[in-house]
């Protein structure tokens, strides 16, 4: 029964991750960095934003090999289904054209993506792609999460934004707000019946989210 209530939260909270990454889309105010990333290779390659984001899940998860991370059946799921809805938000989800309905979709945006992570993260089935680079960085070099976290991140967003994709307000509305917010909706969510260095800290967030005491309490 346990496992059952893990399952689903894992999937509620993936589905809604995608929609939240369509919503911060449609806003057109910016992007967190790794989807400035994803949405500049997008508009590079021609591929729709979900695809890329499982591309990339499935690139990053061949960085675990000489991190010696193992991935669980939450990271899987992670690198598939965040890409397939965020499809689905994009063709659901019209594109916000006057300034506060973008305030209001950026705002539902971030609430909804606090929630989601809370609830991918809480259900303790293993972290995502990115989350678990950060992670086995950090093992495997002893650099600080800070340290390790906003490196990966400055590059994804300098990358993301020398091939298009959208830097805004919105990137730092996100990088300021996810953290504190998963720290506040993580306790609500998180599923017992796991040690807790299994849960890293969501580094799909923002640069200033994330310290090394954040990794036992709270990963595309």
């Amino acid at each position: 029964m346990l496992l059952t209530r893990r399952i689903i939260q894992l999937l509620l909270g993936l589905a809604m991750y995608g929609i939240s990454l369509a919503m911060f889309i449609r806003a057109g105010l910016g992007l967190d960095p790794w989807d400035v990333f994803h949405q500049g290779m997008a508009l590079k390659t021609g591929w729709s934003i979900g695809v890329v984001v499982i591309v990339v899940s499935f690139l990053v998860l061949l960085l675990w090999i000489p991190l010696r991370q193992m991935p669980g059946f939450g990271t899987l799921a992670n690198a598939v289904l965040v890409g397939l809805f965020a499809d689905l938000g994009l063709w659901v989800i019209p594109a916000m054209g006057e300034l506060w309905s973008q305030i209001l979709m950026l705002t539902g945006a971030v609430v909804l993506n606090g929630i989601a992570s809370a609830c991918y993260i809480g259900a303790r089935l293993g972290p995502g792609a990115r989350d678990g680079l950060m992670t086995g960085l950090v093992r495997r070099t002893g650099w600080s999460v800070r340290l390790v976290r906003t490196g990966i991140e400055v590059l994804v967003l300098a990358a993301g934004w020398f091939l298009g994709g959208s830097v805004g307000v919105g990137t730092v509305v996100y990088a300021l707000a996810i953290g504190p917010l998963v720290q506040l909706l993580l306790p609500r969510f998180m599923v017992p019946g796991a040690p807790a260095s299994e849960v890293p800290a969501p580094s799909r967030g923002g640069l200033a989210a994330g310290t090394e005491e954040d990794v036992p309490v709270l990963h595309s």
